[in-house]
């Protein structure tokens, strides 16, 4: 499966999180991919609520993961931040597989490594027009407000049967 979806703003973004949170079941891996302030962890926080955690969502970056409960019987939300590790292996040590049964996972910056963790996930690509990619060792804070209402583009790869003939709307 394949989509592309043209996204208005960050709002857009958050409404396509919530449709694709209603495809979600445990088990499910999402990798996302995109610059600096594209709007990955914008994704997370509409995902996070379309699923019912009440929990504040933000960037794992310095902590790497973020375990969120559900309050009630729903899925919990594992919120990962891979820009700073280098391999599988420090992947690996997170020990994430144990979170499957009744979680859906999120690895931002995941392309490359967190692909080992499912068989079946969806690789979602946020790109920003005129964006221009940074360092690896580059962080950049100085985002403005406007951005908010800078249009995205979302590229939706679904790999393994799981997401076979699947359609995000």
């Amino acid at each position: 499966m394949q989509q592309t979806l043209h996204l208005a703003d960050l709002a857009a973004t958050q409404r396509f999180a919530m449709a694709v949170a209603r495809a979600l079941r445990a088990g499910d891996v999402i990798l996302l991919t995109g610059d600096l302030g594209a709007g990955k962890t914008t994704f997370t926080q509409g995902l996070a609520k379309a699923m019912g955690i009440s929990a504040a969502i933000t960037s794992p970056t310095f902590v790497v993961a973020r375990h969120h409960e559900h309050p009630g019987n729903g899925l919990h939300l594992v919120h990962v931040d891979a820009y700073r590790l280098t391999d599988e292996d420090e992947l690996a040590s997170l020990d994430l597989e144990t979170s499957l049964d009744d979680s859906v996972v999120v690895v931002e910056w995941g392309r490359g490594t967190a692909e080992a963790l499912s068989d079946n996930y969806l690789d979602i690509e946020l790109q920003r027009p005129g964006a221009t990619p940074t360092a690896t060792d580059e962080l950049v804070t100085d985002f403005s407000d406007a951005d908010d209402e800078e249009p995205r583009t979302a590229i939706v790869t679904g790999y393994g049967a799981r997401w076979e003939g699947t359609t995000i709307a």
